[in-house]
């Protein structure tokens, strides 16, 4: 038994008079791949948003080990967010003028890390995501699917413990889809990386050990705190859909 990496519990949040998340609690382990899926506008980016203190719960709580993130000022947030947390968006928001290495590389500059250091780094994880021939391409110049394993590579650069991915292949295609979801899997269970994904795509849901469904609000399983599950036993693992 095991303690979450990552808990939210009875997260409430509303626009104006919507209200996006009802009370929804979720934990996040350590080394697992967890997809949370539903329809658009069950609240899935929102519960994103807030599990890595980009919007604050209007109530709740978002703890991280023995960090409330819900009450952390915002430059612990944006400091977690570059180093512990990674974050990929469905277009990926690429920096167009950057290349491809550039982009990498662009979290380790910011960490302090040398222009030599961050490129030769960015240019081992363009290799892990296969795009070794790619890193003086800019966006551009890219595929969907290029660009998306781009993102992952960016987001994943700096060894996080824990990766969230906003309907990271909802622009792709089935093939790139399957290109991107088998590299981010991959690299995430090779370095004991946890991923949320947020999704409404059951292809990419097949690749997660757990799968938890969001509607109007609410998740549809509370979670079990303390136990976690067995990590692959998704699609990634070698079998299933997405292979």
């Amino acid at each position: 038994m095991s303690s979450p990496l990552l808990t939210g519990r009875d997260l409430t949040k509303g626009y104006g008079t919507t209200p996006a998340l009802r009370g929804a609690s979720i934990a996040l382990h350590a080394g697992e791949v967890l997809a949370v899926t539903g329809p658009s506008g069950s609240g899935k980016s929102t519960l994103l948003h807030c599990l890595t203190g980009i919007d604050r719960p209007d109530s709740g709580e978002v703890r991280y080990g023995a960090e409330r993130l819900d009450r952390l000022p915002e430059h612990r947030l944006s400091e977690l967010r570059r180093t512990e947390f990674g974050v990929v968006f469905q277009f990926g928001q690429l920096i167009p003028e950057l290349t491809a290495a550039d982009n990498v590389a662009l979290p380790l500059l910011l960490a302090g890390a040398s222009r030599a250091a961050a490129r030769d780094r960015a240019g081992e994880w363009l290799e892990r995501f296969g795009l070794p021939e790619r890193g003086e391409l800019r966006p551009g110049e890219l595929s969907g699917g290029q660009a998306q394993r781009v993102a992952l590579a960016r987001a994943l650069v700096t060894e996080p413990r824990a990766v969230f991915a906003d309907e990271p292949t909802g622009a792709l295609d089935s093939l790139a889809t399957e290109q991107v979801m088998t590299a981010l899997v991959r690299t995430a269970r090779a370095s004991g990386t946890a991923v949320l994904l947020v999704t409404h795509d059951a292809q990419v849901a097949a690749y997660a050990d757990r799968e938890v469904a969001l509607r109007n609000g609410v998740l549809t399983h509370e979670p079990e705190w303390a136990s976690a599950p067995t990590a692959g036993t998704g699609a990634a693992a070698g079998t299933g859909a997405g292979r």
